[in-house]
């Protein structure tokens, strides 16, 4: 089979029928690795589509969506496990792929609107194709998303109102988090008048002989050269190796420009940045509920 035309991946629907087919062709079936290499190159995908992640970062969308497909067709009684890893069509199956490419009928009723009980030759009337081409783990992934970037705004927001004190001490105690000190006695708040540019120190070890020096400002234009300058020079006045520079806006491209030139070690955080550091390490967050996603272990059903 040549290349189907197409736009972007293919949804998991798409999948169904060339799934289907390829495992035709495979009468004791294939693993699950070689399936989504077949199916890439049949599909025409390229290096970068077969390399997107799902926003979980846990697995390639294309492969993703091809283990959709395969659950519609295990679901339809055409498919199943042959063993952990390899996938291979059942007797049904066989005679069904008989008869050529699955009908789209056929397709579209296996993919949205199935019950679990039904066989393929029991699939209902044709349902109107859902504009939704995103497997249910995608979609789940898209909502948290959606849902941390909603907080994020809102962290934003927050920040801007606290004080300089406790923004400085807000900035402190991410760093804590993040692993930064060997305990919360070893951060050092400096911020006030005479900081010489310096709003704390986090010592990195018990005798406080490797030290990252920190500047915290909340800011509502973006942070420029000059600002950053200033920094990198208080901590030359110091002698001090490394730096952070955290603010509630964003840094301008000549900041990051000479940060980025300046030193290795003078590290740049903007408020996006620092309202999903702080998520992701629980600070001024908390977790309304976790939802646990299971899957089949089949080694537990192995003799």
């Amino acid at each position: 089979m040549g290349t189907m035309p197409r736009m972007g991946i293919p949804s998991f629907d798409q999948f169904i029928d060339p799934l289907f087919q390829l495992l035709g062709e495979h009468p004791d079936g294939l693993k699950t690795t070689q399936v989504y290499a077949a199916l890439a190159a049949r599909l025409g995908l390229s290096e970068a589509e077969r390399a997107m992640l799902l926003p979980s970062r846990r697995q390639p969308v294309y492969q993703n969506r091809i283990g959709w497909a395969h659950d519609r067709l295990k679901r339809g009684a055409l498919s199943h496990s042959l063993k952990r890893g390899v996938w291979c069509l059942t007797d049904a199956g066989r005679a069904e792929c008989a008869k050529g490419a699955l009908p789209t009928d056929t397709v579209r009723a296996l993919a949205f609107d199935f019950d679990s009980d039904t066989s393929v030759a029991e699939v209902a009337a044709p349902v109107p194709v859902p504009a939704a081409e995103q497997t249910p783990e995608e979609l789940i992934d898209a909502a948290a998303e959606r849902l941390t970037a909603s907080v994020a705004d809102d962290i934003l927001a927050q920040l801007a109102e606290v004080s300089p004190v406790r923004f400085e001490r807000i900035v402190l105690d991410l760093l804590l988090a993040l692993g930064y000190g060997v305990s919360s006695s070893a951060f050092e708040q400096t911020g006030g008048t005479g900081d010489g540019g310096i709003d704390g120190i986090v010592s990195l070890d018990r005798l406080g002989l490797d030290k990252v020096y920190v500047q915290a400002k909340r800011w509502k234009g973006s942070v420029g050269r000059p600002e950053v300058q200033g920094f990198f020079g208080a901590l030359a006045g110091r002698r001090a190796s490394k730096g952070v520079f955290m603010t509630t806006s964003s840094f301008t491209t000549h900041a990051l420009d000479y940060a980025a030139q300046v030193s290795d070690s003078l590290v740049l955080v903007d408020g996006p940045q620092m309202a999903r550091l702080m998520i992701s390490t629980g600070v001024g967050v908390s977790t309304m509920r976790k939802i646990a996603i299971v899957a089949l272990d089949t080694d537990y059903f192995t003799e």
